[in-house]
This record gives structure tokens, C-alpha cells and sequence, in this order.
């Protein structure tokens, strides 16, 4: 009798365990999933979420639903004025809100074209749409601190959008080279961020003030608008413009001798053929200067253009000074805008002291008289108190999260 009850326990116990057992390995609903999400609850519904594929028609994706070509055809019809049906594109999501009996009838569609808005198509009693736009509020965020590493690199360790850098770039391209930050220098950034339903994130909105050490030197940056609604620049904190104008000559004193042509009589050469760059004369040893802030791309000596320098100032434009008597700077220097870079000469294939400067654009040599180059409103005397009393503020945070 003892053995026999022995062996009930046993049993009891190995059943309970595996009842224990069996219980902890349950899969619990995950707390995150979202049962609410445009205006619907998915409990009600049988739920299908696909993405637009190549080939794909909105009426071939409804007409899989249970419905006929006949109706397809109509339901296109009914919402081609608040929905055209040709602008899906390929990746986009979107939604089937169906019955939930057995003959999952589709009752709602909604198509997502990008994160701030969406569609809903009503497929009951007749059919209709709806467009909804998504409530977007702006985040004000602020980094500062000391590069470790490249610009690019703290912004992955701060976990902020790559799109910043691009705007800074695009802001500093005059006046810093982003390549030569060092290890050490200080910077900070005032931006605001977009979330769409508060809580998808959806990018960077807009730069608010910045500043970076470099060569020892704190660049600050601030965007001002002169006239209400006027163009935004950026200028530093004493309200000099961040984009320099281009000088329109490389000398002091311009004296125009021969212009950018297609076809002009070369005095050397004798014959003709194209000029693409405009000649100033000047006395031999005049300085020469930079028209723009940049980087020395080349200097050199060949046969026709005697000594040469050549200006890297964006992706977009580059300048030429020739026939120099002496160069003054060398290959990688960072030049400011007036910086003299050498002086007039008559070498390479000139009759006479002058300098020829050429300018590109996007790789192409250009008149630079005709062209209408890039440019900052100079700030007006007027507007500099309006201008400092905006940016204390910005720049005192800037300071004080730098701890300058």
C-alpha cells in the first residue's frame, strides 16, 4: 500500500512540474504592439499590412480583396477626385481593415505616401476618402562638446541625424573646413528636430545657432532675416556675414584689358581661338588676391599659363590666377577671401604684366562678369541691434553648454 502511494506522489509531481513548466514558457502579448493606430481599434477588424510592390496598381491590390473588375473600376472612379490612384508608389505601406467572419469583407484601406500624412478609404455603404495630415511638433535640442573623433562620428555618438552635418556644412563651407577640426576642439549646435504624432521621429527642421572651435578660433553662426519674410543668412556674432561675397577682381584696381570670349586673336600665338578668362593689367609685383575663401587646389608652372594658382571654394567653384611673377602660397593652404596668393606677373605666353582669372562652375569654365555669383546680404547698421538682441540668448546657451 505504502509503494502504491509512493507512486501517486510521483506521478502528481512530475504532472505538476510539467504543468509549471509549460505555463512559464506561455508567449506573453507583446506590450509594445500598437492595437490603436489611425483612428481605428485592429481588434475590431481582420488586419492586413503589405507595402506597394513593383506592378502593383491601387486596383490591383483591392481587386485580391473579394472584389470583381466591375467594382474595382467603379470604386476608382468614385474617389479619382480626392485620391488619384496613379500617385502610389513603390515601398509605401499600407493597411487592409477587413471583417472578421469568414468572408473578410474589405471595409477600409489606408495608403501611407509618407510619414506625415495617410489616406483612408471607406469601402462601406459608398465609398469615400479622407486625407489626414499627421500633427508634426518641433523639439529643440542642444549638443555641445569636444571632438573625439570626426564631426560625423560624434553626431552617430550623440545619436542625432546625418542631415545636420550636411546643414552645417552648407552653413560653414566659407569659413571652416570641416576636414581640418582637430581632436579636442569644442563645438555646439542648437537645432529642432520634427516628431509626427510626438512620437515618429522625422528628421532635422532647422539650425538655430552653432559655433565650432577652429585654428583656435570660435566661429559662431546665427540665421537672421533683414527683412520680414526676406532671405535667412548666417553671420557670426559681430554680424558679419558667414558666405562671403566673391571680390569682383582679383586686384585693387582693375583695368579690364581682354574679356572672357569664344573666339579671340591671341597676341602671342597669332591666331584665334578661345579666351576663357578675363585679363586685368597691372604693374609687375601688384599682389594678387583670392576672390573667395577656399582651398589651394594647385599651383604650378606650364608653358602657356605661366605660374599658376588654382582656388577650390565649394563643390561648386573654383578660381584661376595666371602669368604670376611669384606665387605666395602652397598646395592644401586654406586661403580667406583677399588673402593675396601672388603677385602679377608676365609668364607662359603673355606680351605684357597681367594677371588672367578663370573661373569654374560645376567643372566648366565661366564668364565670371556674367554670372550671378552666390552671396550674403551685408547686414545694415539698422538691423545690428535687433540682430544682437536675438542672438544673446542663443549664444549664451551655446556658451554655457560648452563652458566657455
Amino acid at each position: 500500500m505504502k509503494k502504491v502511494f509512493l507512486i501517486i506522489i510521483v506521478l502528481f509531481s512530475i504532472f505538476s512540474c510539467k504543468q509549471t513548466e509549460s505555463e512559464s514558457i506561455t508567449p506573453e502579448p507583446e506590450a509594445h504592439q500598437r492595437t490603436e493606430q489611425f483612428g481605428f481599434n485592429f481588434n475590431d477588424f481582420n488586419v492586413l499590412h503589405d507595402t506597394i510592390k513593383r506592378g502593383d496598381t491601387f486596383g490591383s491590390i483591392i481587386q485580391h480583396q473579394n472584389l470583381g473588375g466591375n467594382e474595382v473600376y467603379d470604386i476608382i472612379q468614385k474617389v479619382k477626385d480626392s485620391f488619384d490612384v496613379r500617385t502610389v508608389r513603390i515601398g509605401k505601406p499600407y493597411t487592409f481593415l477587413r471583417s472578421k467572419d469568414r468572408y473578410k469583407k474589405l471595409q477600409y484601406a489606408i495608403y501611407q505616401p509618407d510619414r506625415g500624412s495617410y489616406y483612408v478609404i471607406d469601402f462601406r455603404d459608398s465609398v469615400s476618402v479622407s486625407k489626414v495630415t499627421r500633427p508634426i511638433r518641433i523639439k529643440k535640442r542642444t549638443i555641445a562638446g569636444e571632438l573625439k573623433g570626426s564631426f560625423s562620428e560624434e553626431l552617430h555618438r550623440q545619436k542625432v541625424d546625418p542631415a545636420l552635418a550636411n546643414k552645417l556644412i552648407k552653413v560653414y563651407a566659407w569659413s571652416i573646413d570641416f576636414f581640418k577640426l582637430k581632436k579636442g576642439d569644442q563645438f555646439g549646435v542648437i537645432f529642432t528636430e520634427r516628431y509626427i504624432d510626438d512620437t515618429i521621429y522625422d528628421g532635422v527642421d532647422s539650425l538655430k545657432a552653432a559655433f565650432f572651435e577652429y585654428k583656435g578660433k570660435m566661429v559662431y553662426a546665427f540665421p537672421f532675416a533683414q527683412n520680414k519674410g526676406g532671405k535667412i543668412d548666417y553671420y557670426d556674432e559681430d554680424g558679419k556675414a558667414l558666405k562671403n561675397f566673391f571680390l569682383k577682381s582679383p586686384l585693387k584696381y582693375a583695368n579690364i584689358t581682354s574679356r572672357f570670349s569664344r573666339s579671340r586673336f591671341h597676341p602671342v600665338q597669332m591666331i584665334w581661338k578661345a579666351h576663357k578668362g578675363t585679363d586685368y593689367a597691372a604693374p609687375t609685383g601688384t599682389p594678387i588676391m583670392t576672390t573667395a575663401s577656399g582651398i589651394v587646389e594647385q599651383t604650378g608652372y606650364t608653358a602657356g599659363n605661366g605660374n599658376f594658382v588654382k582656388v577650390k571654394h565649394d563643390k561648386t567653384y573654383s578660381t584661376q590666377y595666371l602669368h604670376m611673377s611669384r606665387i605666395l602660397v602652397r598646395r592644401g593652404q586654406r586661403v580667406t577671401q583677399g588673402s593675396i596668393i601672388g603677385r602679377v606677373g608676365s609668364t607662359g605666353l603673355a606680351t605684357g604684366p597681367h594677371v588672367c582669372y578663370r573661373f569654374w562652375k560645376n567643372g566648366v569654365q565661366v564668364d565670371a562678369l556674367r554670372l550671378k555669383l552666390p552671396n550674403s546680404q551685408p547686414m545694415e547698421s539698422k538691423n545690428l541691434p535687433r540682430f544682437k538682441l536675438q542672438i544673446e540668448p542663443l549664444k549664451w546657451e551655446l556658451d554655457s553648454v560648452a563652458n566657455l
